[in-house]
Order: structure tokens, then C-alpha cells, then sequence
């Protein structure tokens, strides 16, 4: 299986986990894990297909639909063996991140020639998804969590975009954007890496 291809799978499937273990700290019923499950797996990539005028992937490929709700099936019958559920999905989460924003950067390059369209479209593939589950399950956004997140997603598609365009052999510009995300957004977690952040200060006197 392509490596590109690889990742769009995975990152659907892990997505779709995470929405699913969002579901079980909410207690839902097993549709409702299909619903958080499919909507988490496949938004971002949903969102990033209708801005590039493109077919929606998972209508030209039902098989991500399966994926989705086979992840959120299994989370279902084993939520219940994992004790620390949202330290999971912040993890499988990072996984997911890393695999999307660089197969989204792919297709934005592949559907317009432009580097920053790409780059652009590997973010809001990464992130969105991810956004919508917290959203939709009230959890406190991911987003606003003070570790790196978006930018992890730029990273990756940074990283693949520039490997791409250096003409590197088949494979290698999707590792190492895959990498770059993962290992940013890993040190994120672990060491609490932030950007810095905009500090409120008082207005101008204009009297």
C-alpha cells in the first residue's frame, strides 16, 4: 500500500477513534459513537474536499465510512479497559494530526500546483476533525489548549511540502512531514512547548 495512501486510512481511523472515546466520556449509545467517530474521521478531510472543488473522498470511496464506524465499534467494547481514556485520545489524536496534515497537504498540492495551498490544506486537514469532536462533545477545544497544535499541523505540511518540491524519492517527503508533526506535537504534550502568547495591554489615552 502507498505510503500516502497508508496515511489517509490511518488518519481516519485514529480520528475516528478519538471521536469515539469522546463519546464514551459521555456515555452515548453506539450510534452516537458512530456519529462522533465519522464526523471526527472524515471533517476535516470533508471540509478541505468542498473548499479545493473537489468529489468528497468518502463519497468516491465509501470504505472510510467502514473504517470510521469499525473504530468507533471498537472503542465502544473497549472503552471500558482504558483508564486514563482522554490522555488516549490526546494521543492517538497527535498520530492522527501528523498522518492528515501531510496526506491533506498532498492533495492540496496535487489538486492545485501551489505550495501554500498545500500547506494550508495539510493544517486544516490535521486540525478541524479534531475540532468538530471537541465541539460536538463539549470538551474543552484542543484548539485552545495552551500546548502546540495547529502548528504542529503546519510543520508537517511544511516538512512534506519542501521535501516534495526537492524532488526526493517516493515516500521520504511524507515521513518526514509525518515525522516533523508527530515529534512537534509529541514535545508538545511532554514538555509543555508553547508559542508565545498575546498578553492584553491598556488602550491608548486619547483624551
Amino acid at each position: 500500500m502507498p505510503i500516502l495512501t497508508l496515511l489517509d486510512y490511518l488518519g481516519v481511523a485514529l480520528f475516528a477513534a478519538t471521536g469515539a472515546l469522546s463519546a464514551s466520556r459521555r456515555e452515548l449509545d453506539l450510534v452516537g459513537f458512530m456519529f462522533l467517530g465519522s464526523v471526527t474521521g472524515i471533517g476535516g478531510g470533508t471540509i478541505r474536499d468542498l473548499i479545493l472543488d473537489v468529489p468528497v473522498f468518502w463519497i468516491v470511496q465509501p470504505m472510510h465510512i467502514v473504517i470510521c464506524a469499525s473504530a468507533a465499534a471498537l472503542i465502544y467494547l473497549t472503552a471500558h479497559l482504558v483508564e486514563y481514556r482522554y490522555r488516549l485520545l490526546i494521543w492517538l489524536d497527535a498520530i492522527a494530526l501528523a498522518a492528515y496534515s501531510v496526506f491533506g497537504a498532498y492533495k492540496g498540492l496535487m489538486v492545485t500546483g501551489s505550495p501554500i495551498i498545500a500547506v494550508v490544506m495539510g493544517a486544516m486537514t490535521g486540525t478541524l476533525g479534531g475540532i468538530m469532536r471537541d465541539v460536538l462533545a463539549n470538551e474543552p477545544s484542543v484548539l485552545l489548549r495552551k500546548e502546540i497544535y495547529v502548528t504542529a499541523a503546519l510543520a508537517g505540511a511544511v516538512g512534506f511540502v519542501i521535501a516534495r518540491t526537492l524532488g526526493l524519492p517516493t515516500g521520504v517527503p511524507a515521513m518526514i512531514g509525518f515525522s516533523l508533526a508527530l515529534g512537534t506535537r509529541s514535545c508538545a504534550l511532554a514538555f509543555g512547548w508553547t508559542m508565545p502568547t498575546y498578553r492584553s495591554r491598556p488602550g491608548r489615552d486619547v483624551s
